[in-house]
C-alpha cells in the first residue's frame, strides 16, 4: 500500500514555537523511546514503521514546509509533493495521487491510505489502518474511513453515522456525515453510534484518479501540478467522502488526541520545563518551554503555560489556551519567522532594525551542516556581510572559489553571485542591509562545485 501524509497548518496553534515555516507537527517536544525529543510527525512515521506499514510514504505539503519535512523524515526516504498554492485537502490529495500514478507509475489497483501527519495515538490506530486496507482489497467499499470512538459529545469534530443495522460489524456502511454539530446534536449522535471523523481514508488509486480526471486531464504529473488552480478549493470530505456511493467506516477505540492547543500538548510533555527554566516548588500545574538563551523563573504560578521563542512570548491560563488564535489576530499580519530549518541546516534571526530613511538591517546566525551547501544565488535588494565564527567551508563569489575559516569576513554586494558549502559544520553571522529583507529576494542558479 501507499501512504499519503497530509502536512498543512499555518503555524498559529502553538505560537510562539510554531510559525509559518515551522507548524506544530515539527516541534521536537515529545519524548521518543530512546530518550531524545521527537516531533509529532516523527512520532507518527516511527509508529507506522513499528506497525510494519512503512512501504511508501508521500507527504503532501506546502513549499514552506518541504525543507523541514526533508530534515525530519529524510531517513525514511519519504517523497515530498508540494502544492503550488494552498487550496484544501481535496486538491492536495489529488496532487499526491497524481504523483503516485504518473510520476511513480503505481498500479491503479494499488491501495492508498491518506492520513494526517500529527495524531497523538497508539499502535491500535495503525492496526485499524491495516484493517481498512484489507477492506479495500476485499472490495467492501470504494472508500473506507476510520471512525474514532468518541469519549464525549464534542463539537470540535465532524461525525460519521454508520447504518444502524451494522452496529455489531467491524466494517460498517456509512449512513451520513454531520459536520461539527452543537453540543445538543452531538449528544444525540452518540446515541446513534456515531463516530468522530479522524480524517483517515483508504481507497484504490484508480478510484481517486477517476475523480481527478474530471478536473485536470493531463499525461504527466508536471502538467497536473502546473494546472493545480483548476482543482476546486474544497475539502476531501465534501468533494469525495460525502458524495461517494460506496463508503464504509471501521471504528478505532483507543488513545487518540489532537495536540493542537497548549493545554492538550502540555498533558503529553515529558517534563514540566524545557530550556533554561527555574520553576518554584510552589508552582502548580505549570509548564514552561523556553527556547531563548535568557533564564526564565516562575514563582507561585498556577495552571499556566509559558512559552518563549524568538517569535514572541506566551503566558496563558491553560483553560484559555484555545483562544490563542483570536488574540494573535490583534498583532496584525504575521511577521517573518525568526527561526527556520532548511535542507542545508538552520538559521535564527538575532536582530532586526528599520531606520527612518527606510534602510533595514537584519542579523542572522546560520548553521550549515557538514557536506551541505547554500544554492548559487544573487540578491536584488540587499547586501550581505558574512563573518565565519566556527567551522570550515568552501566559498564561491562571482565564480571564484576559495576556502574559508573562522575570522574570515565576506562582503556580498547586490547582484553578486555567491554560494557556500560546509566542509565541517559551519557557523556564520550574516548581516543583511537593504530596502527589502525578505526570503523571496533570491534568484537561484545551477552550480557545480570543483
Amino acid at each position: 500500500m501507499k501512504i499519503i501524509l497530509l502536512s498543512g497548518g499555518s503555524g498559529q496553534r502553538l505560537w510562539p514555537l510554531s510559525n509559518g515555516a515551522q507548524a506544530k507537527q515539527f516541534l521536537r517536544l515529545l519524548k521518543s523511546p530512546d530518550g531524545n525529543k521527537e516531533s509529532m510527525v516523527q512520532r507518527v512515521v516511527r509508529q507506522i514503521k513499528e506497525a510494519g506499514l512503512l512501504e511508501s510514504i508521500t507527504v503532501a505539503t506546502s513549499a514552506a514546509q518541504a525543507d523541514m519535512i526533508s530534515n525530519q523524515l529524510g531517513q525514511y526516504g519519504a517523497d515530498i509533493v508540494t502544492e503550488p498554492a494552498r487550496r484544501d485537502t481535496f486538491p492536495a490529495i489529488a496532487l499526491a495521487a497524481a504523483y503516485l500514478q504518473k510520476e511513480k507509475q503505481c498500479d491503479l489497483d494499488e491501495t492508498v491510505v491518506v492520513m494526517p501527519c500529527d495524531p497523538y495515538t497508539e499502535i491500535g490506530y495503525f492496526q485499524t489502518i491495516a484493517k481498512m486496507v484489507k477492506a479495500v482489497e476485499e472490495s467492501a467499499a470504494d472508500l473506507v474511513l476510520m471512525g474514532i470512538t468518541p469519549t464525549n459529545p464534542s463539537s470540535k469534530f465532524g461525525y460519521i453515522v454508520p447504518e444502524a443495522t451494522d452496529a455489531q460489524k467491524e466494517t460498517r456502511k456509512v449512513n451520513r456525515f454531520v459536520e461539527k454539530p452543537n453540543h445538543e446534536l452531538a449528544e444525540q449522535l452518540l446515541t446513534e453510534g456515531a463516530l468522530w471523523n479522524g480524517g483517515v481514508f483508504a481507497f484504490r488509486l484508480g478510484y481517486i484518479a477517476s475523480i481527478l480526471e474530471k478536473y485536470v486531464s493531463a499525461p504527466t504529473f508536471a502538467e497536473v501540478r502546473a494546472r493545480y488552480q483548476e482543482f476546486p478549493k474544497i475539502s476531501f470530505d465534501y468533494e469525495v467522502a460525502e458524495r461517494a456511493e460506496s463508503v464504509a467506516v471501521i471504528p478505532f477505540t483507543g488513545q487518540w488526541k489532537d495536540l493542537g492547543t497548549w493545554n492538550a500538548l502540555t498533558e503529553e510533555l515529558p517534563t514540566q520545563t524545557i530550556g533554561n527554566v527555574v520553576l518554584d516548588p510552589e508552582a502548580k500545574n505549570t509548564h514552561v518551554v523556553n527556547e531563548l538563551d535568557l533564564p526564565l523563573i516562575c514563582i507561585g504560578t498556577d495552571n499556566l503555560v509559558v512559552a518563549t521563542s524568538n517569535d514572541g512570548i506566551l503566558v496563558a491560563d491553560k483553560a484559555h489556551s484555545e483562544d490563542l488564535k483570536t488574540h494573535l489576530a490583534q498583532l496584525g499580519p504575521a511577521a517573518r519567522p525568526m527561526y527556520e530549518e532548511r535542507r542545508w541546516g538552520k538559521y535564527k534571526v538575532i536582530d532586526h532594525i528599520e531606520f527612518p530613511d527606510g534602510q533595514n538591517v537584519l542579523t542572522k546566525q546560520l548553521c550549515i551542516r557538514a557536506g551541505k551547501s547554500i544554492s548559487y544565488q544573487v540578491h536584488h535588494h540587499r547586501e550581505e556581510v558574512w563573518t565565519i565564527i566556527n567551522g570550515t567551508g568552501r566559498l564561491v563569489l562571482s565564480g571564484e572559489e576559495r576556502n574559508v575559516k573562522p575570522g574570515d569576513v565576506i562582503h556580498i554586494r547586490r547582484e553578486q553571485f555567491h554560494a557556500i558549502r560546509a566542509i565541517t559544520d559551519l557557523y556564520i553571522i550574516e548581516v543583511q542591509s537593504g530596502d527589502r529583507l525578505t526570503e523571496d529576494d533570491i534568484t537561484r542558479y545551477p552550480y557545480t562545485w570543483e
